[in-house]
């Protein structure tokens, strides 16, 4: 069994790509991350495991595209079961809770016709909600459920303004316990052609070793971390986001302290645009249908 949704979906889908069955009609990470019920993090690493093992590859263009080559001379096998960890649901309970939460209109969950469709028990499903709860993504309203938190604008901002001095904070403390070979690896991680490795910011929180600094990303960071995962699906963007960790990342190898906090600001300054493009797509999908 895989270890994690990741693994998962790599193996399923070099099972589905041999034999052509059940796959989305368009191999892009918005279209695998519906087709999974999962954020884009997963997909995007398991697409990147699928680019090295060339099973997938980049064309010029951006998109995804499958080497009929590659799996050629391989047994077929079925696809695996998936990975039975609660982390694993987590996040694929709180796919949903973003799209819901995009939408602006109150969305409640029922326990007992939510764990029949995620075909888990309703014990589970409670841990779940209970750590989401705890990260402020619902609410439990008794008698009513589990309502969802619906984006807000303005508190998407704020969160951004604490973020930014926080994580400064945490370079600032993490500075002699940073590692050259981890950097170096991060490094390689967000590679210029589109591949993106968010470690970085939990290296740096981590690595400043505040319990602080680490209990507001543990409660407030989850909800917007998929928001921004979900707000950035194409590739060019994520090309963007690759380049300015490598950025942030070549100013710490060098210990160029100001250029580092002055990388990771704009980094950071940087979500709120793509998320507000990702709004205005949504207020003029409605306005349309």
């Amino acid at each position: 069994m895989p270890d994690t949704i990741a693994d998962f979906i790599k193996q399923d889908l070099k099972a589905r790509l041999r034999s052509g069955d059940g796959l989305p009609d368009k191999l892009t990470l918005a279209a695998l991350s519906e087709h999974y019920r999962v954020s884009f993090t997963p997909v995007r690493l398991a697409v990147r495991d699928l680019i090295d093992e060339q099973v997938l590859r980049r064309q010029d263009n951006g998109r995804i595209a499958f080497n009929v080559l590659a799996l050629s001379g391989e047994e077929i096998t079925l696809p695996p079961e998936p990975p039975s960890e609660t982390h694993d649901l987590d996040d694929g309970l709180l796919a949903e809770i973003i799209r819901d939460s995009l939408r602006g209109e109150p969305t409640y969950l029922r326990e007992e016709v939510t764990a029949e469709r995620l075909g888990v028990g309703r014990t589970v499903l409670r841990q779940v909600l209970n750590r989401l709860a705890g990260q402020g993504v619902i609410e439990h309203l008794p008698r009513r459920g589990w309502r969802v938190k619906l984006f807000n604008a303005a508190e998407m901002h704020a969160y951004l303004q604490v973020r930014e001095c926080l994580e400064l904070k945490a370079l600032d403390l993490a500075r002699p316990r940073l590692d050259p070979a981890d950097l170096k690896r991060m490094l390689r991680g967000n590679c210029p052609a589109g591949r993106l490795d968010n470690d970085l910011h939990r290296y740096l929180i981590d690595k400043a070793d505040n319990p602080y600094i680490r209990e507001f990303f543990e409660r407030h960071g989850r909800y917007y971390t998929m928001l921004f995962d979900f707000a950035a699906p194409e590739a060019n963007v994520v090309q963007s986001m690759a380049r300015q960790h490598r950025a942030i990342l070549r100013a710490l190898l060098a210990q160029d302290w100001k250029a580092a906090r002055q990388a990771l600001a704009r980094h950071i300054r940087a979500q709120r645009p793509i998320v507000q493009r990702l709004l205005r797509k949504l207020h003029e999908a409605g306005s349309s249908s």
